[in-house]
């Protein structure tokens, strides 16, 4: 399936001709903690001219931000794109549009919890669909009825378990059929730490050009098969959440994997399209777990039940990585560069075609390769100490005045140390970040260097932490690089950068290029746009 290079106005769907779309999203307030996470559904409309169907967002992501707002849209036939995870995203807003009516009440759904290891991170995915079906709930009917094909996708690497033909029950949610969970596990996501350097070291060396870290889907099984091999024993199949929400949408008996997802769990060879299963067969992994592969852009199968409004029969698209959906939606050059600053960061630019990565894995290289659509790849620097490094500041200063014995909100405090920063334009402080490691440099621990007494301020100390963030992420892909490849803008995204003035300043300080916000930048609007593209391949076909 072709789904267009970046450098077409939406990759061949242009802005003018699109009448309108709606996005639902569940994503993760970064940089203003929460003791327990909370999943709420938000409903935003965007109004387009033209002729082309309307597209359906659905994102289904732990969210902190807690409007919701719904608007009306015109009768057209509809694509619904869906993505479920963790990764924070802010939906597109339109002021014109005035909220008509909030969404349902907050969801619990993530947590560390203590079943295997206290570095294990785990979510409900019961909770988590019962999330995504209050959001659907919330759509207007008549336009779910006229809903043609349904895009997915997720954050990658996490991993749940799930017994074949049992997996969920579709039953009458009020007046609307849903599929609720049955034998299935929790969603170990992409933070879990029970994988330590030692165990990860002990594992074999895979084909493939990607490492494998913590939090990856084969090496958390390799854990489980290790330290609890009864728990693996309860189920026959397993996949990503959004694997999961596509092979119960379609009745499939195993679930079907796009090559972005299988890359992002460890032992996938990009090459051959196909799992390292000697490999894996030797050191005695469970091989039947692994899901199928299939190219990213086609369709999965067809929605086996009606679900709420949407008809059966609806086709529904293999799920992609919320890596590749996001830069999808928002890429329109090959030029481009990619930067999202939400919980963790992420750097990314494309590779021209052609492009092959090394065929062994580097583990201390800071920048992998992962694949994107018709066989080429994005070139991608993560860090893990993104926004939830400043959260993590934030509640250490809280929880310092409240010993002192102050009680001040999270968001006082947080934008108090912005203002503060703002105004301290420069500092002789230094702070390495990287309180969660890196997953090239998985025991590294943050550090403060350069300290005087004239430095100590919140204003110094936030701007320099701040720049730390951005400057660990130069590190790992360095300006000089970007320009190497022919990066002639950044786009910036996330919720952590869009709402602090402090790391846009460092972003351009450390990247001098022409960097450009407020765009579009949304795993769900990829999802549908993926979707759209071919839908309209297939007209021209």
């Amino acid at each position: 399936m072709d789904c267009s290079p970046p450098g077409s106005c939406f990759h061949g769907i242009s802005q003018a001709r699109m009448l309108e779309w709606v996005a639902i999203s569940f994503s993760r307030g970064s940089s203003r903690p929460r003791d327990q996470t909370q999943v709420k559904p938000s409903l935003i409309a965007k109004g387009r001219s033209g002729t082309l169907p309307t597209t359906f967002l659905l994102q289904e992501e732990v969210v902190e931000t807690p409007q919701a707002h719904i608007s009306p849209l015109r009768p057209s036939p509809q694509v619904l794109g869906v993505t479920s995870g963790e990764l924070a995203r802010q939906p597109p807003r339109r002021k014109s549009l005035p909220p008509l009516s909030s969404g349902p009440p907050s969801v619990r759904a993530s947590g560390q919890h203590v079943l295997f290891c206290f570095q294990g991170q785990e979510q409900d995915v019961k909770r988590i669909i019962q999330a995504l079906h209050e959001c659907l709930a919330a759509l207007p009917r008549q336009q779910l009825r006229k809903v043609c094909g349904i895009g997915v996708s997720g954050q990658m690497h996490g991993v749940m378990f799930w017994k074949t033909g049992q997996g969920c029950a579709w039953t009458e949610g009020g007046a609307a059929p849903v599929f609720e969970p049955r034998a299935v596990s929790h969603l170990v996501t992409w933070q879990d730490g029970r994988c330590s350097s030692e165990f990860l070291a002990s594992l074999p060396q895979p084909e493939s050009h990607l490492s494998v870290a913590t939090g990856f889907g084969c090496a958390t099984i390799f854990w489980l098969l290790k330290n609890s091999p009864e728990f693996l024993k309860s189920y026959d199949t397993a996949g990503t959440i959004h694997d999961y929400v596509v092979a119960m949408l379609c009745g499939l008996a195993r679930p079907l994997m796009s090559d972005q997802n299988a890359a992002s769990w460890g032992y996938f060879n990009t090459r051959s399209q196909s799992w390292n299963l000697e490999i894996l067969r030797a050191a005695g992994f469970p091989v039947q777990l692994l899901p199928d592969v299939a190219e990213p852009g086609s369709v999965a199968g067809r929605t086996s039940q009606a679900w709420f409004e949407i008809p059966k029969g609806t086709q529904v698209g293999v799920a992609l990585g919320d890596l590749q959906a996001s830069v999808y939606s928002c890429m329109a050059q090959k030029t481009d560069a990619v930067l999202n600053i939400s919980t963790s960061v992420q750097l990314v630019a494309s590779m021209p075609s052609g492009f092959q990565p090394p065929e062994t894995p580097d583990p201390a290289a800071p920048v992998a390769y992962f694949p994107y659509f018709d066989r080429t790849y994005l070139a991608v620097a993560a860090s893990l100490n993104g926004g939830n490094v400043l959260a993590t500041f934030v509640h250490m200063l809280v929880q310092w005045m409240a010993d002192l014995g102050l009680q001040v909100e999270e968001s006082m405090v947080y934008s108090c140390m912005i203002q503060a920063a703002a105004q301290q334009r420069d500092t002789c402080l230094t702070i390495t970040p990287t309180v969660l490691g890196e997953r090239h440099l998985p025991d590294q621990l943050a550090s403060v260097t350069g300290i005087s007494s004239s430095d100590l301020s919140l204003g110094h100390v936030t701007r320099a932490l701040c720049r730390g963030i951005v400057q660990n992420l130069h590190s790992m892909l360095p300006f000089r690089q970007l320009r190497e490849w022919g990066v002639e803008r950044v786009i910036g995204s996330g919720s952590a950068l869009s709402r602090n003035e402090v790391l846009k300043q460092e972003v351009q300080r450390a990247f001098p290029l022409p960097v450009s916000y407020g765009q579009d930048v949304d795993a769900a609007v990829g999802a549908a746009l993926v979707m759209l593209q071919r839908s309209l391949s297939q007209q021209k076909s």
